[in-house]
């Protein structure tokens, strides 16, 4: 008798829930929210999982700054281009108990290419079952509450097929947005942008340094994609010109500029003139061809219907109680995959895990008045602290994510991944150009290998 009214309890908390996107947030929300009994559909737009390391090659159609149609909607969503490698060691990116392993007749660098973490991706769905939840090539065209005087919150989602154009509209209880974050081209506001008549690109579009041969090329941004991109064109392009913020740089950039003579360091752009000139703040200026912009991406979530509710201001997506819910439409509202700078996977999960369990009536949440006065205070921290509204999510602090975790019981991050992280990070300073592949963490690495996360897995 208590073994029925105990599944029936947990059949009435299970929710049909749509999940949007199946990049690595995505994908990990599926599998936690169909652990904890949800009915989950995933929307994916492309023919495939990964999100953005569903690496496209072919950028015809994009607009070369990204500039997005009317409809919202850009053509291209990865902005990985072909010899991107992870700036990560591979050992602290895996899921909590699923680790990135090295696989024979594969990528098996520590630091491997795009296409490995993509085939880590497939393998993690196809392992835990969730392809089966996923509708491909389907663009997510509207979310919005259902208008009925009711206690109970749901969601209309409009869809489009991509191929037959055909568009449902579907009910959910709770809508998981999951769209990643580097696919919306940020870009500067520069004088005499608009009517500059050379090439000007955003990276989002970059693939290959072939196009900019024998080109005067100037970089905006001195971002890891910046400096990466910057090192790749000396080969093919007569002169480069890496434009950043701040003159102070790592040694490992200073060690790359001495080596290439046609590689050289400028301040920010002061404006742009009809003769191709780029005139920046120092005064000087060069005669370009073509301006790269590595200058970032913003959050866009075209299709949601919130009335004012969840806004993005200066990239700052708010209010958000922790980064995941929106105080007023929590629970039934979230998302996953917000915050960067920090060990994204293990995070992702503990997110996931998070609002599965809220969902289910395992976990809950603060009230409203709770979560709003929550969130005004980490603005205020922020702002305090002299972060940009534009950076309020680049988290770059482990502290937070063992904090995160104790919402859920997740388990803190485990030092040697902390350690693996700052290691990588500090050898990227020093040794840019050779970092991926020449390191001094062996002892560490042991340490991480003889951990349960490796030893408790049977592949």
């Amino acid at each position: 008798m208590v073994s029925v009214t105990s599944s029936e309890a947990s059949r009435n908390r299970s929710k049909k829930v749509c999940v949007i996107g199946a990049g690595p947030s995505g994908l990990v929300s599926a599998r936690e929210l169909r652990k904890e009994g949800h009915k989950v559909v995933v929307m994916e737009q492309n023919n495939d999982v990964g999100g953005q390391w569903l690496y496209q090659p072919n950028v015809k159609e994009e607009d070369p700054l990204g500039s997005v149609p009317t409809n919202g909607a850009l053509k291209v969503h990865s902005s990985i281009y072909s010899s991107l490698r992870l700036t990560s060691p591979r050992e602290i990116m895996g899921y909590s108990d699923f680790p990135f392993l090295a696989k024979k007749g594969r990528d098996m660098r520590r630091f491997p290419g795009h296409k490995e973490l993509w085939l880590y991706l497939k393998d993690f769905s196809e392992a835990f079952g969730v392809r089966e939840m996923i509708r491909f090539n389907v663009r997510v065209e509207f979310v919005g509450e259902e208008d009925k005087n009711e206690d109970v919150r749901r969601w209309i989602v409009r869809s489009r097929e991509k191929l037959s154009g055909k568009v449902i509209e579907e009910i959910f209880d709770a809508v998981v947005v999951a769209t990643g974050h580097y696919s919306h081209p940020r870009l500067p506001s520069i004088k005499g942008m608009d009517s500059w008549k050379r090439k000007q690109v955003h990276s989002h579009v970059y693939r290959v340094p072939g196009p900019f041969r024998n080109e005067v090329v100037v970089v905006v941004g001195n971002s890891m994609s910046g400096q990466d991109i910057s090192i790749e064109l000396v080969e093919v392009a007569k002169e480069v010109y890496l434009s950043s913020k701040s003159l102070d740089i790592t040694s490992g950039l200073s060690k790359v500029i001495s080596k290439y003579p046609n590689l050289h360091l400028q301040p920010q752009i002061e404006c742009l003139k009809d003769d191709g000139r780029v005139i920046f703040v120092d005064g000087s200026w060069v005669v370009a061809d073509t301006i790269l912009y590595c200058t970032g991406y913003s959050y866009k979530f075209p299709f949601l219907e919130s009335k004012g509710r969840v806004e993005v201001d200066d990239d700052r997506v708010g209010p958000l109680f922790e980064h995941t819910f929106p105080p007023s439409l929590s629970p039934s509202l979230s998302f996953v995959g917000i915050p960067r700078k920090l060990i994204g996977f293990p995070f992702f999960e503990a997110q996931a895990k998070w609002i599965a369990q809220v969902l289910s009536g395992k976990l809950s949440l603060p009230s409203s008045d709770h979560m709003l006065q929550s969130v005004a205070d980490f603005y205020r921290s922020r702002d305090l602290a002299g972060v940009p509204k534009h950076n309020t999510h680049d988290i770059a602090d482990f502290r937070y994510c063992d904090k995160y975790a104790d919402y859920v019981g997740f388990p803190h991050l485990e030092e040697w991944r902390k350690l693996l992280c700052l290691s990588a990070l500090d050898n990227s300073q020093e040794n840019l150009e050779t970092y991926r592949d020449s390191w001094d963490d062996h002892e560490l690495l042991q340490e991480a290998m003889q951990s349960s996360h490796f030893t408790n897995y049977n592949s």
